[in-house]
């Protein structure tokens, strides 16, 4: 059966095509609003080694407190021993040995990766970073935050051990790369 042949087809009842739309393009002109004055940036804060360590929160109590739970069944392994694939596949590649054994299988090395995040960084906030490449990128960078996380990739141990700022003290815009 044809369409013409149809008696309850009747070429009315069809959606006519739109011929004065934009499809697939992007439209770019002058913006109507005027650009949005920064402001001056705040003083330089007084650092006396950028490299070293300041406001530094280490969470071994509540790491240890974790652990107990989870040795006495307090706890499910699935809280803390259920790492994202991404973080393990980030352990596999880009994980530093901490020298230390895994406190929940006692079996496999855990690695810590070292994660960097501040307005200062622009783009490459969230990024994971080595020791040597947070020794440089303090001198480059105003303030920024370092957040250091052990995986054990054999049962998927992860906890966040410990936070710190690191950065010259100097302020700068982020970066635009």
């Amino acid at each position: 059966m044809t369409l013409a042949s149809n008696p309850t087809y009747t070429p009315q009842t069809m959606a006519a095509p739109r011929h004065n739309t934009l499809r697939g393009t992007l439209a770019r002109g002058e913006s109507s609003t005027p650009a949005r004055s920064r402001g001056p940036l705040p003083p330089a804060e007084p650092v006396d080694d950028p490299a070293r360590p300041r406001a530094r929160v280490d969470y071994a109590l509540q790491r240890r407190a974790a652990l107990r739970d989870l040795h006495t069944g307090g706890a499910l392994t699935s809280n803390y021993c259920e790492a994202d694939p991404y973080l393990l596949r980030a352990a596999r590649h880009h994980g530093e040995p901490s020298g230390d054994r895994c406190p929940a299988c006692k079996r496999e090395e855990l690695v810590h990766l070292s994660y960097v995040y501040g307005d200062a960084l622009g783009p490459y906030a969230g990024r994971i970073r080595t020791a040597e490449e947070l020794a440089a990128m303090a001198g480059q960078f105003g303030e920024f935050t370092v957040y250091v996380v052990e995986v054990c990739q054999r049962c998927e141990w992860n906890f966040m051990i410990r936070r710190y700022v690191l950065g010259d003290g100097v302020p700068r815009r982020p970066p635009t790369d």
